[in-house]
């Protein structure tokens, strides 16, 4: 599977767990090979297993107002799934079928190597975390909506589409939550001069500050409310807003 082409055949014709029994047609990834932004679904849905492409459902359609919501559009996205396959009844993954079918999201996210994942639900956000070594909060409510750092890959879990079919009430705020795609499709207009970088190439900041908050969601960054609002501060406080002493001496000595 040296190829994008080569690795949707072999995804067509996979029958290495038993969803291969009761599917009609296994769903490939689709989109942008250049995409900053990855996004991973839990599986298709029954519009998707007839049709074999991705979200052209209902929950297609919640995307599409999501994403507009962001000032975006599909395109500009990789999107695929944990599970290439429907799963009966809408039921929960299995562990085994994530075994055998994470082979391929791997090679999806090496393909175009992107720089968030953003994985839609909960299974595909407790797959992704466990694939990058980060563990798992037993409280859900903690995974979604922040941004994960481990082994160079950033993780942005966000709900599924699908939770406004069952409960429209979640709309506005998770258009709200897709807001944010908006923000990391980008780095922070200011990154090129802000002190936080120049700390970092000189091995004073962990690399996680400026890829949580310069490169990731730089709205949240104190350093840049405060640019944003013209109000002063110093080199040396950190995108949280806390100051530390050791950036303050070598700001002062140059």
């Amino acid at each position: 599977m040296t190829s994008i082409e080569e690795l949707k055949e072999t995804i067509r014709n996979c029958t290495r767990c038993d969803l291969a029994k009761t599917r009609k047609n296994p769903v490939p990834g689709e989109g942008d090979l250049d995409a900053r932004l990855f996004l991973v679904a839990q599986a298709p849905g029954e519009k998707e297993d007839e049709e074999g492409e991705m979200f052209i459902g209902r929950s297609g359609e919640i995307l599409d107002d999501f994403l507009g919501y962001a000032g975006m559009e599909r395109e500009q996205f990789y999107m695929t799934n944990l599970l290439k396959c429907l799963l009966p009844g809408y039921r929960r993954p299995k562990r085994d079928e994530i075994g055998q079918c994470s082979r391929y999201l791997e090679k999806e996210i090496e393909i175009v190597d992107p720089e968030v994942l953003v994985p839609l639900g909960y299974y595909p956000a407790r797959s992704i975390l466990e694939q990058y070594g980060i563990e798992v909060p037993d409280d859900k409510s903690r995974i979604f909506n922040r941004i994960w750092f481990n082994q160079g890959q950033k993780i942005y879990p966000l709900g599924h589409p699908a939770a406004i079919v069952y409960d429209d009430s979640l709309k506005e705020e998770m258009r709200e939550d897709y807001g944010k795609l908006r923000v990391l499709s980008k780095d922070c207009k200011w990154y090129s001069l802000c002190p936080m970088r120049r700390f970092y190439r000189r091995g004073e900041l962990d690399q996680k500050w400026i890829e949580i908050y310069c490169k990731g969601d730089w709205e949240n960054c104190k350093r840049f409310q405060a640019e944003k609002a013209g109000e002063p501060h110093p080199d040396w406080m950190l995108p949280d807003g806390t100051l530390r002493e050791r950036l303050k001496v070598l700001s002062e000595n140059g």
